[in-house]
């Protein structure tokens, strides 16, 4: 027996509220699958932004990708300002000492 013929015989034993759920759960990782495998083939695609408010229609707008956090390593050690002894001294005032109970196992 297949995989589809065991999806047919649940679905002809299940009621009609659990089959509406399941069909938009189908449906988002169709969806899912679709953007993934548009992603790795186009990781760096130019998008051209139509809305007029926000940017130039001529002006291209790269695909959002999630950062990687190199993006924030490039700004290390470069304080720009006057109050970074202050802000320092907050950050001083309102940490917690971390504590470990090493003698601690939750599975014991």
């Amino acid at each position: 027996m297949t995989i589809k013929d065991i999806l047919i015989q649940e679905i002809e034993s299940s009621p009609e509220s659990l089959l509406e759920e399941t069909l938009d759960f189908l449906r988002f990782l169709k969806l899912k699958q679709e953007s993934v495998k548009k992603a790795q083939e186009q990781p760096h695609q130019i998008v051209e932004t139509t809305d007029s408010d926000t940017q130039p229609s001529n002006s291209p707008q790269i695909a959002y990708r999630p950062a990687s956090g190199r993006s924030i390593l490039r700004h290390a050690g470069t304080w720009s300002g006057d109050d970074f002894d202050e802000c320092l001294q907050s950050v001083y005032a309102t940490r917690g000492k971390a504590k470990f109970d090493y003698d601690l196992n939750p599975f014991e």
